[in-house]
């Protein structure tokens, strides 16, 4: 019984760690993108010892993946309160894309740290790298818009993947927030209805 009581309070210390871990990464990469997340500098920010930082998350790329991955969740949370409010299932899709991407867009640094993490070919990434799929995957499908698709599985990966290389184009600055909303309205309705 000692035991069961006394996790729980380790697991909420446990948590707030990870959270003030987290939150120092994306303010140092809000400051100066994916470069400026040092984990020394992360666990001096964040009031937490170097070895128990390594120990909650083992790379740089982990702990941006997680930041990317609260936001995700966040997303999900706004979308099940208010849904996107498209008039058609493509509409309301083209909707939760864009209000995703704005919501990247407003720190550019950041976004630009969390797609350098998220392209990263780190083994030990492959975990969360998944549960983000996942969070958008359920994203999309709740938007309605892959109801109607033969394979709606290899639609919601395939926009996955043009995200995925949209957000990388802008990052790099090759194309602006609006040719990337552009981009990928069109990617979400050739994938959706197969037409223009």
């Amino acid at each position: 019984m000692a035991n069961a009581a006394g996790g729980a309070p380790r697991a909420a210390e446990t948590a707030e760690r990870r959270r003030r871990l987290v939150d120092a990464a994306v303010e140092l990469a809000k400051q100066g993108g994916y470069e400026a997340v040092q984990m020394r500098d992360v666990a001096n920010r964040a009031d937490v010892a170097l070895a128990t930082l390594y120990r909650q998350y083992p790379s740089k790329d982990q702990l941006l993946l997680a930041a990317l991955a609260d936001r995700t969740a966040t997303l999900r949370d706004i979308l099940a309160r208010r849904p996107s409010a498209g008039a058609t299932p493509v509409a309301r899709v083209i909707g939760v894309i864009e209000q995703a991407s704005r919501a990247l867009t407003r720190d550019p640094r950041l976004a630009g740290a969390m797609v350098t993490a998220l392209g990263s070919p780190e083994p030990d990434a492959a975990a969360i790298k998944q549960e983000i799929l996942e969070l958008l995957r359920g994203i999309l499908e709740d938007a309605g818009g892959f109801a109607a698709v033969d394979d709606a599985d290899a639609a919601l990966r395939t926009l996955g993947y043009v995200w995925f290389a949209a957000l990388g184009a802008w990052s790099s600055g090759m194309i602006d927030d609006e040719q990337m909303l552009t981009d990928l309205s069109e990617a979400a309705r050739l994938l959706l209805t197969g037409a223009r």
